[in-house]
Order: C-alpha cells, then sequence, then structure tokens
C-alpha cells in the first residue's frame, strides 16, 4: 500500500474537520494525491508530514473559498454528516467531529481552525504547526488561545453515547404523542434549531431559538415524518428521518438537556450518508 493510502483516512479527517463537507474534503484529497504523484519522493523523508502539510494548506485554500459561496447560501449552513459505522476516518477519536463541534468551529477565521484542528485532533506541537502554516509557533500559540475563546468552551460535550440515544429516543417519542410535559422536561429553556435545506427543499431559513417555539415546531413536522432509522453520524447517535422530506437529525447537550437540535435535509449534503445516496 502506497504511503499516500495508508495516510488517507487520516488525511480525510483532517480536511474534513477543517471544511465540514465530505465533497470539500474529496476534491482536497484528490488534489492532494496529483501533487503527490508528481513529487520527487527520495525529497519526502516523513510522507505523513508531507501530506499533512499539503492537505492543511489546500484546506485553507478551500476555506476561503467557501466563504464566498456561504454568502449565497439560502437558510443555516450546516457541516455535512458522514456515517461512522463504519468509520471513514479510521480508528481515532471522533468526539471532536460531531456536528455541533463543527457547527461551533465555523465562528473560526481559517489559520484558527487549521490550528485548532491540527492541535486538538492530532496533537501536533506548535513548532510543527507553525511549519505547516509558514507562522511562528508563538503566532500558532496565540491563534489557538484565540479560537478556544471564540468557542467560549463549548467545543466538547459532556453526555457519552448512551445518553445521547436515550435522550433522543425519548425526544422523538414524546414529539410524536404530542406530549408537551415531557418535552420541556427534554429541552434547555435556550435551546436551539437549525435546518439546512440550502434552498433545494422546505426548511427553517432561520434559528429556532427558545423551548416554546421549538416544542411548537417539532409536533409540527413530528406527523409528517413516516419512518425514522437509528445511525452512527460523526461518531453519535442519530436518526435518518423519512417522509415528504429526508434529514437527518443530530443533538448537543447542555446541563441534561438537548441545547442543539441539527437537521440536514439538503439532498446534496446525504452524500456520506448510507442509505440516502
Amino acid at each position: 500500500m502506497s504511503a499516500f493510502e495508508e495516510s488517507r483516512p487520516m488525511l480525510f479527517g483532517l480536511a474534513y474537520r477543517m471544511l465540514g463537507s465530505v465533497h470539500d474534503a474529496e476534491d482536497v484529497l484528490q488534489e492532494a494525491y496529483l501533487r503527490w504523484s508528481g513529487q520527487d519522493r527520495g525529497d519526502v523523508a516523513e510522507p505523513r508530514r508531507y501530506l499533512t502539510r499539503i492537505v492543511t494548506r489546500l484546506a485553507l485554500d478551500t476555506l476561503h473559498k467557501q466563504k464566498v459561496r456561504r454568502e449565497s447560501y439560502v437558510g443555516t449552513w450546516l457541516p455535512e454528516p458522514v456515517s461512522t459505522d463504519p468509520s471513514p476516518f479510521g480508528a481515532v477519536d471522533t468526539s471532536d467531529l460531531s456536528i455541533a463541534v463543527l457547527h461551533l468551529m465555523e465562528r473560526l477565521t481559517p489559520p484558527q481552525r487549521a490550528v485548532y484542528v491540527l492541535k486538538t485532533a492530532f496533537a501536533l506541537p506548535y513548532q510543527e504547526i507553525g511549519q505547516i502554516l509558514e507562522r511562528s509557533a508563538e503566532d500558532c500559540r496565540q491563534l489557538y488561545h484565540r479560537a478556544v475563546a471564540a468557542l467560549d468552551g463549548k467545543a466538547r460535550f459532556s453526555a457519552d453515547a448512551g445518553e445521547l440515544a436515550r435522550v433522543l429516543d425519548g425526544f422523538l417519542a414524546a414529539a410524536r404523542r404530542g406530549d408537551l410535559a415531557r418535552l420541556e422536561r427534554l429541552l434547555h429553556e435556550d435551546v436551539v434549531v437549525w435546518s439546512d435545506g440550502g434552498g433545494r427543499v422546505r426548511a427553517a431559513r432561520k434559528p429556532i431559538v427558545g423551548r416554546d417555539k421549538a416544542i411548537r415546531f417539532f409536533v409540527a413536522i413530528a406527523g409528517r415524518t413516516l419512518t425514522d432509522a437509528p445511525a452512527e453520524i460523526n461518531g453519535e447517535p442519530a436518526r435518518l428521518m423519512g417522509g415528504r422530506v429526508r434529514y437527518t437529525l443530530s443533538i448537543s447537550m447542555a446541563e441534561g438537556r438537548i441545547a442543539g437540535v441539527y437537521l440536514v435535509s439538503n439532498p446534496e449534503k446525504h452524500l456520506g450518508i448510507d442509505g440516502y445516496r
């Protein structure tokens, strides 16, 4: 197996964390492979490090292009969900791959995001990150601290997979029965619902903020959802919902309650979802 193929799961994970898009991550890996194929391998002492540098820089270029595309995106943009059973990222910790975390990372500037991913997901020292980004180690350290501050300490969520699955089951059952009392217990008072249809299908174009509005929204759509199937998406329990519109449903939790709900119905973002392609 070539050095590129051996490193592919790691490289895909790097590009996806940077971009939140399967399509863009695959494009980055294709370009990286072309550059790798044209490289004189005798000059590459450490292929994995060399490939990490190429993919990071290509992802940074793509992030700038994404910013332009997002300006014309219809409604809320959410990261593209990925089936992780089995995982395309290899045998690695996927706790920083949740839809909630990637959505929060949209707050970061491209350099902040690069440093945050390289430091948090891959534990690279600042000196090496600086070589990849052509910045000083101290500059990278400052970028990392600014990224953490921008995320407001919320990029890690405490709920484990078992708790998420249990709460998600209860939430869907309560919505279908119209059990308002149980929904009030399950949803945080400041819950936010994000819905991404990309202008392709009907979806709420602005976040739905607050428990009362969220309850009304989910009770209304529960009757239009005909089927749902459990799935592991971005390393966490989630649901594949079917009906007039197909969408993935993921949640995040805070203080033991659902704090965020993420609905991705844009069919262009189902590339990484088994059964939705």
